[in-house]
């Protein structure tokens, strides 16, 4: 993306640093729970707490997660890994370090694709994934003169994936984030939540005039917690070092918040660099050391990933790349079309998807694993429906008191006598009545204004309430028009 000034022409520059917090029950070198949302500082070990002679255990579960991220995302497993301290003194850090990866991550040389703004196929440089525990929490906002600190998160297990400044546009940025959660979510590394914080992007920021192969100088934004707020962030700060530049102004090295509410990024500190952190091996913590069976092991137990699964539906199912794309963004939504494909036309069924169970969801506030209704009644609907025993507006008004009742839909096309009218002569009378009420329609529609068979077809659903067959009446409007 460049972004005009009224001197120059610059040329926006993005690489990330995502944290992904890993589904594991405990912490990353203690045996305290990693649960969401408890009562702050009750889950605390004495390895957590910082106390003295307590040593960290490495959780064997976390190295197999890290593995398996790396092995989705084409990167190159090492086998031999080590564990640093990153050193930084915060009220909300009791050992004053963090124990991360620097010198020798788990995790080198990925990649993913995406689609850039012309179309065309981008590769992404994951430059590497290293393994690190997370900082507690300082609360601000219940005091106005004191700051509170909440140690659950010290010690919760991360994954940092670290892209190269590959990328040129926020909306590059927001699409490989969005691939990236749907991998982590389908191997079940992550669970992708971005409010919750267990899913974290900061962005490196840079400007560069058009044509420049030297960067500029990078600010990192941080407390991005939305793919709308990275879209956002990324644009505020970049305009405002465009300003800053055409101003005659240098941009400085820094951390800066994105404010949401003010739509605004803000001052935090002075970006450290590696030096000012005195990395150094954690000396309480051996190597990792990861045999190749135990990297194969894990390569076998991967699924499917989003892409291949994709694929494979455009190929066997043979729906459209739009709804392979989004039957495919969620494991469970998948799983859900392909149960049902197998019985029901898959482009139906994947219509019915993206359409018209997406929208019920979305307004009632609704997550998938949330719906209120079950398979087998969907399916069952979906098969009154290809069946011609209702028709796809009557499957609407099912599906809307599906919604409300959990109930099984032939039991509510049965209550309510919403069967389709497949009769001939009794879907031949309503045809007839409305033929009769617009003469001067009939007459324009005869004279060649044949988008006008639509409006008679439309008026016979209508007044059949929706369950005339809709072939049986286009045969009828035919016939009776001499079409």
């Amino acid at each position: 993306m460049f972004i005009k000034g009224s001197k120059h022409d610059w040329e926006l520059v993005i690489g990330l640093e995502i944290h992904a917090q890993l589904k594991s029950k405990s912490k990353l070198f203690s045996c305290s729970s990693t649960h969401f949302g408890e009562e702050n500082n009750t889950q605390v070990s004495y390895v957590d707490a910082a106390m003295p002679g307590m040593l960290p255990v490495a959780n064997k579960k976390c190295v197999e997660l890290a593995v398996r991220a790396g092995l989705a995302i084409n990167g190159e497993i090492n086998k031999f890994s080590v564990f640093d301290r990153k050193n930084y003194f915060y009220p909300d850090s009791p050992q004053g370090y963090q124990i991360s990866q620097f010198f020798l991550p788990i995790v080198t040389n990925g990649s993913l694709d995406i689609v850039d703004a012309s179309g065309e196929k981008k590769t992404i440089t994951i430059n590497r994934i290293h393994i690190e525990q997370d900082a507690g929490k300082s609360i601000h906002d219940q005091s106005p003169t004191e700051t509170f600190i909440d140690l659950n998160r010290v010690g919760i297990p991360l994954i940092e994936i670290v892209t190269d400044p590959d990328f040129r546009d926020p909306n590059e940025v927001e699409q490989f984030m969005k691939k990236l959660r749907d991998i982590l979510r389908y191997i079940n590394v992550c669970d992708g939540d971005l409010e919750k914080g267990s899913m974290r992007c900061d962005a490196n920021v840079s400007m560069r005039k058009k044509g420049a192969t030297v960067l500029g100088t990078r600010v990192e934004v941080k407390n991005i917690n939305s793919f709308k707020n990275i879209t956002k962030a990324i644009n505020i700060e970049a305009h405002r070092q465009v300003a800053l530049l055409e101003d005659g102004q240098e941009v400085i090295q820094e951390t800066r918040l994105y404010d949401a509410a003010l739509d605004q990024t803000k001052s935090m500190r002075k970006k450290e660099e590696s030096r000012d952190y005195r990395y150094f091996p954690d000396p309480d913590l051996l190597p990792l050391k990861i045999t190749a069976e135990f990297i194969e092991e894990v390569r076998k137990q991967l699924p499917e990933l989003p892409e291949q699964k994709k694929e494979r539906y455009i190929k066997d199912f043979g729906i459209t790349p739009y709804d392979a794309d989004v039957v495919t963004a969620d494991k469970d939504v998948a799983e859900f079309f392909e149960n049902i494909a197998s019985t029901v036309n898959p482009k139906l069924v994947a219509n019915w998807i993206c359409v018209e169970l997406f929208a019920r969801l979305n307004k009632n506030g609704l997550a998938f694993h949330e719906l209120p209704i079950k398979e087998e009644y969907f399916l069952s609907l979906l098969q009154l429906i290809e069946s011609g025993h209702i028709s796809g507006t009557i499957g609407k008004d099912v599906l809307d008191i599906m919604f409300e009742s959990n109930e099984d839909p032939k039991h509510i096309v049965e209550k309510n006598g919403l069967a389709q009218i497949s009769n001939t002569d009794e879907i031949a009378k309503y045809v007839e009545q409305v033929l009769q009420s617009n003469p001067e329609k009939v007459a324009e529609l005869k004279g060649g204004k044949e988008k006008l068979f639509g409006f008679f077809v439309g008026q016979v659903m209508k007044i059949s309430q929706g369950k005339a067959n809709p072939q049986t009446i286009n045969e009828i409007l035919t016939k009776k028009l001499k079409l």
